[in-house]
Parts: C-alpha cells; structure tokens; sequence
C-alpha cells in the first residue's frame, strides 16, 4: 500500500503556484541541469553586458571613431548590450524554473522589450548595409547621402519603428487577434509568460520584423559583394602611379575590411534568429503543435547573437581591441584620452 501512494505521489505534476487552481504545470529540472544552465546563461548575459559596453564607450569616447559607420555600430551595440542587460536575465529564470514569476505586467514589459530589440537589431543591419552600399557602390554620393544628420534621422526612425511594433503588439494584443478564445482557453494560466501568435499576426509580424529586412539586407550586401570584386579586380589591373595605387588599395582594403566584418556580422545574425522566426511562423498552422523547450533554445540561439558582435569587432579590427585595452586599463580617465590616435 505504501508503495502504492508512493508512486502516485511521485506521478503527481508540479505547479507552478500550487495553492492556485489555475497554476501552470512546471518542469523540475535535476539541480545539476539548473545550476548549469544558470551558469551558462548569466556568463552569457554578463559577456553580453561588458563586450557592448566597451563598443559604446569606445564609439562615443574617442574622437576618432565617430563616424557615420560607427553611429550606425553603436547603434546595434545598443539593442545588444538591452538584450543582455535587461531581456536576457528574466528569460534565463524563466528557461530554467519553467515558471514566470515576476508578475503579469513585467511579462508584457519584458515581451515587448524582447520584440523591440530583436526588430531594431535588423533594422539597424538594415541601414548599415545602406551605408556600405554607398561606401562601396557609389563612393562620389556617400558623403552627400550618408551625412550625420540622415544617420541620426534613420536611426531615430529605426528605434521608433521597432518600439511601436515591440509595445503595440504585446499591448495592444495584436499577436492574438482573431484568435482570443483559443489562446485564453488553452494557453493562459499563471505562470506564464509568452508571446503567442494567431495564424494572421505569426505571418504578418514575422514579415515585418524579420523576412522582408532580412531579404533587403541581403540584396544590398550581393550587390556590395560583387561591386567590391569588381573594383579589386579593376585595381590590380591598374597600372598608375605607384602612390596613388597604394593609395587606392589602402582605401580598397579598408572599404573591404569594413564590409567583410559586416557582412559575417550580418550572416551570424540570420543563422542566429532564422530556426526560431521559421518556428514562428510554422507553429499556429500546424496546431501549436512545436514543444515550448523547442521555441526556448532557438529563441536563446538568438539572444547568443548579441554577445557574438563585440567579438567580431574585436576579432577584425586591431583599432577595436586597441581602444578596449585602453579602456579596461583606466587609460580613458588620462587627459586628452579621447584623442588617442587608435589607427
């Protein structure tokens, strides 16, 4: 008989609120399973945090670097250094208690903070393709249409864009448009915190924040990509003057340079989010039929993209890892510090 009880004790399901009737179902992990992931993901966030916040700081520092180009990188830097500082750090105690406890309010705070940031990533992607398509395309215009003044108006409309799909969607509940009484019958307990899609808001949300972006992004770099070989090859065939030709290909190599480590940036960003937005869009046709723990790694494969950007800066640009040596040994706090010649 004891035997008996005992099982059925064990075969009883956990709660999230056990003293709450409508209490989602939790997960119990093993401790060993949560202390790694807790590990895994707070180094995650921690890397996150401190690798954009040296490229803000390096950007906006030394004089040197304000540029167009690096207005658009800060930028990014920004969305990415939210993700690890603010998105980051609620969605690990959810992945690993398998429960939200932060309240309903903080939920659809943290979802929209979520979608505004992963949405203004690629429309920052966006306009720093543009701005190598006129660095590298139209050389004669770049000057005349990428000024300070245009940088700052796209970015501005980018961050307002994405701020108004991110809040108004989870706000406003446009993801469950059509689709209400399914999701509060079958999806909605305490406990929870997602971010469902009905059928129209998975296509059209998914579309607008992700697919049609990356698609424009995509055909600006095949342009720059065969623009860029077809000035390689127009250079070496050149026969000039010995210093304007090496003038010419120190120019050629730094545009390159510069839409190499873009481009990789760029292609880790697609990799990173492109299982969990073809998740997104399959799910609400196939009858949520998709396991949450699918959506939670591919959605945390995508938050790994923003601490892998401060890396490929470091990783391609000797100035970068110059002016992050100067940082991290307190060189910032020397007088005249921001004119440190870093290249």
């Amino acid at each position: 008989m004891d035997t008996i009880v005992d099982l059925e004790i064990a075969d009883e399901p956990s709660f999230c609120f056990s003293s709450i009737n409508t209490s989602c179902v939790k997960i119990d992990y093993r401790l060993e399973v949560r202390i790694l992931l807790y590990i895994l993901f707070s180094t995650s966030s921690l890397i996150t945090v401190i690798g954009n916040l040296l490229v803000i700081i390096t950007v906006i520092h030394f004089r040197q670097l304000q540029t167009s180009t690096n207005y658009l990188v800060l930028s990014l830097a920004v969305a990415d250094l939210l993700v690890g500082g603010i998105v980051m750090p609620p969605s690990m105690i959810r992945s690993v208690e398998t429960c939200w406890y932060l309240g309903s309010t903080f939920c659809k705070i943290h979802s929209s903070l979520d979608v505004t940031v992963c949405t203004a990533s690629i429309f920052n992607l966006c306009i720093i393709s543009l701005d190598r398509y006129y660095a590298v395309c139209h050389p004669l215009l770049y000057h005349s249409k990428m000024t300070p003044e245009t940088v700052r108006f796209m970015i501005v409309v980018c961050w307002s864009i994405s701020v108004s799909v991110g809040f108004g969607m989870i706000f406003l509940e446009l993801n469950i448009l059509g689709n209400e009484d399914f999701y509060y019958n079958n999806f909605v307990c305490e406990g929870t915190c997602m971010v469902f899609q009905a059928r129209v808001g998975a296509v059209v949300f998914s579309m607008l924040c992700f697919y049609i972006p990356a698609v424009v992004l995509l055909c600006l770099y095949v342009k720059i990509l065969h623009t860029a070989q077809r000035q390689a090859r127009a250079i070496q065939s050149t026969n000039t003057q010995m210093m304007k030709a090496e003038e010419k290909n120190r120019m050629s190599k730094s545009e390159r340079k510069a839409t190499k480590t873009l481009a990789i940036i760029m292609g880790v960003f697609l990799t990173s989010w492109v299982p969990f937005f073809i998740c997104n869009c399959i799910d609400p046709f196939t009858g949520y039929s998709i396991p949450s723990l699918v959506f939670d790694v591919f959605l945390w494969v995508g938050y790994f993209n923003s601490t892998c950007n401060p890396i490929v800066y470091a990783f391609f640009y000797s100035w970068f890892r110059h002016a992050f040596r100067v940082i991290l040994s307190g060189g910032v706090f020397q007088p005249n510090s921001s004119h440190t010649r870093l290249f």
